[in-house]
């Protein structure tokens, strides 16, 4: 069949990464992701999260689909870059004074963690249904990510369940900085034509509908409740409608092309 990379058309990661709903899970992701203070620093002061924003996302969404769908060399190229940044990446959190560094192992934890949560949270509440056993399998896939840029084999969660106590033993750190609230402002109302931006409000009111209910009260964002419910009844048809006419991004038809072939 050819190299199908680090997973394979069997993979809970093929399934779900190809749904168009993954952009949202990427936007929940990086706002509670910012409320690890250490975190939010390095990407402070060692990013251009505000000057250009696009261009990040373009960087991280060309990763997971590089790791996920790519050949084995496309996925180890992405993983070493990784690398490369974080080992430049050091310094001292301005908020709590502690020191951080790209490739610490409790904020690679971290944001690894918040990225399953993330993903399989969006799939379920837009995309459709992934059993708590399909879940597990998708957590067990993406370890070996993780541990390609250098999480330790023995601290990559193994079962959903593992995450969710990893992401509750950590609540208590937790805070909204100055960084992080610019983070918000930048996903809310990122650099764009003013005719976008009634569409950019759908993908941004369907992040904040998931996100964590003390995520949403540390970020002081107004929520009535309840109004997930109706987030919710109409992102569904949406996304499913999007399934039909988006194309396909060419890396995942390679990936199906390798398989044919």
């Amino acid at each position: 069949m050819g190299d199908l990379g680090l997973f394979g058309p069997d993979s809970v990661a093929w399934h779900i990464h190809a749904d168009p709903v993954m952009l949202v899970g990427g936007m929940r992701a990086l706002l509670v992701q910012a409320l690890e203070p250490r975190a939010m620093a390095a990407v402070d002061q060692h990013g251009k999260f505000r000057e250009d924003p696009w261009g990040r996302l373009e960087r991280t969404t060309s990763f997971v689909m590089n790791t996920i769908y790519g050949d084995t060399s496309a996925a180890e190229a992405a993983c070493d870059r990784v690398r490369k940044v974080h080992a430049r990446i050091h310094g001292i959190d301005p908020v709590t004074g502690q020191a951080y560094a790209g490739n610490d192992p409790d904020l690679l934890l971290w944001i690894h963690a918040v990225e399953l949560e993330s993903f399989v949270l969006v799939y379920r509440m837009y995309a459709g249904r992934l059993s708590e056993e399909d879940a597990d399998r998708y957590v067990v896939e993406m370890a070996r990510v993780a541990e390609m840029v250098e999480l330790p084999a023995q601290m990559a969660p193994q079962s959903m369940g593992e995450v969710r106590e990893y992401l509750r033993s950590v609540r208590p750190t937790l805070q909204v900085t100055p960084a992080a609230f610019d983070g918000l402002r930048v996903v809310l109302f990122p650099p764009m034509q003013l005719a976008y931006r009634p569409l950019w409000a759908i993908p941004t009111t369907a992040a904040i509908a998931i996100l964590p209910r003390y995520a949403r009260r540390m970020y002081r964002l107004p929520w009535i409740p309840g109004a997930g419910l109706p987030v919710r009844a109409a992102m569904y048809p949406l996304s499913r409608a999007l399934n039909w006419v988006t194309p396909t991004p060419p890396i995942v038809r390679a990936a199906h092309e390798r398989v044919a072939a």
